[in-house]
């Protein structure tokens, strides 16, 4: 190519390109059989109560938001009473149904936009939480989980502060986006004076073309080997060195990742192939056929048929050391239209959830450094927290074991 990667990421005003898509690539596709099925009802309802918060394990929906938010409560009990209108709004908007009719002289107790009756259109809101909740506004740093920290800059990130961090995130997904609008609406109407809104993206979940796990905006299957389990990978466990009240949860990362598409689509399919180290229409690995097909590295030693500077093979190099790396892969495209230089502003929302944010997360990130990909991608937002364990019951609420 006549135009070289850093002047034309210069021409754009773009700045160094980002890190790697944060191993985001080479998780899964455990949910293709039900991605491949026909929409489901708006009447699907995923159950709420449980030890752990539907929205993780959940088949993926078609539309997300991730929102983030800053808590403005004035005290514990104040951040108490905002945790109990989460959960009630929730368990709500989650199940469906009718909204209170509050009287011809009141304000209408919901927006109207899914029509007089909410349905649950598999809605599911997950709630996380920050390492800034735990400073000394609420007393709670000495029950923070034992690897929350804020994301830290990786060497090609540039990230914006704008799009970074928060005291909570909500993860809300559903089949149709105005369901997930119209919960954020719910949400944010319910909520004010409690917490103010940072930042919010929206995201959506590609059908299966032709068959398989869905694309990103690259144009490769975005996930092809996501954990089937759980319990080893994604929930933290009892006397794992975190509080117990943590026992339950998961270590939730979040980032947003812009790809320069026009950029991209400049590049021979060999070099994007040799990037990703899998074929494009297929999925396959590069010594496969199939998508569902491993790698065989031991037998590429030199790096002939999959480049071992590939995006799959620096991320999960296959190897018993690496094994414990893996995580829970949970992403979503985006589209802001165009940027300011009046590029196509795309990209993705990668989001992951695993027990050990530093063993698995950071450890495969630090791995994608400097990888090819760097030059057509630019992760600049998001930020590490810590997803609650599940509401119980009718008598259980959000943070309720962090709070007691």
């Amino acid at each position: 190519m006549e135009l070289s990667r850093r002047r034309f990421l210069q021409g754009t005003g773009a700045g160094v390109a980002g890190s790697a898509l944060a191993g985001g690539l080479v998780a899964a596709g455990a949910y293709a059989d039900e991605r491949a099925k026909a929409p489901a009802s708006t009447a699907q309802r995923y159950e709420f109560h449980g030890a752990h918060q539907a929205g993780v394990f959940t088949p993926q929906q078609s539309a997300a938001a991730f929102a983030a938010f800053d808590v403005t409560a004035g005290d514990r009990a104040g951040l108490v009473r905002l945790f109990r209108t989460l959960t009630e709004r929730a368990r709500f908007l989650t199940a469906g149904g009718t909204p209170d009719d509050l009287g011809v002289g009141s304000p209408p107790s919901d927006s109207a936009v899914l029509g007089p009756d909410v349905p649950a259109d598999g809605l599911t809101i997950t709630v996380s939480v920050g390492s800034s909740l735990f400073d000394d506004r609420f007393g709670l740093a000495s029950r923070k989980p034992a690897k929350l920290r804020p994301m830290p800059t990786f060497p090609d990130d540039t990230l914006e502060p704008r799009w970074c961090h928060g005291d909570l995130m909500l993860q809300l997904c559903a089949h149709n986006p105005d369901t997930v609008q119209h919960a954020l609406r719910d949400i944010a109407k319910h909520t004010r004076g409690a917490m103010q809104a940072r930042y919010r993206m929206n995201g959506f979940h590609s059908p299966p073309r032709p068959s398989g796990t869905p694309r990103n905006l690259m144009g490769f299957k975005d996930g092809i080997a996501n954990p089937a389990e759980a319990d080893n990978v994604v929930w933290v466990a009892p006397g794992a060195g975190e509080p117990d009240w943590a026992t339950g949860g998961s270590y939730q990362v979040v980032r947003f990742i812009r790809m320069l598409v026009e950029f991209w689509d400049r590049v021979s399919i060999t070099e994007q192939e040799n990037m990703f180290g899998r074929k494009r229409d297929s999925g396959a690995p590069l010594d496969g056929a199939n998508e569902g097909d491993a790698p065989d590295y031991a037998a590429d030693p030199e790096g002939k048929a999959i480049p071992l500077t590939s995006h799959i093979r620096l991320a999960n190099p296959r190897t018993p050391d690496t094994a414990a790396s893996r995580i829970l892969r949970r992403g979503y495209n985006y589209d802001l239209g165009l940027a300011a230089n009046g590029n196509l502003d795309v990209g993705l929302i990668f989001a992951c959830y695993q027990q050990d944010v530093d063993r698995q997360f950071a450890a495969v990130q630090t791995r994608l450094a400097g990888e090819p990909l760097t030059d057509y991608i630019q992760p600049y937002g998001g930020g590490y927290f810590f997803t609650l364990p599940g509401v119980r019951d009718a008598g259980d609420w959000f943070a309720d074991s962090l709070l007691a």
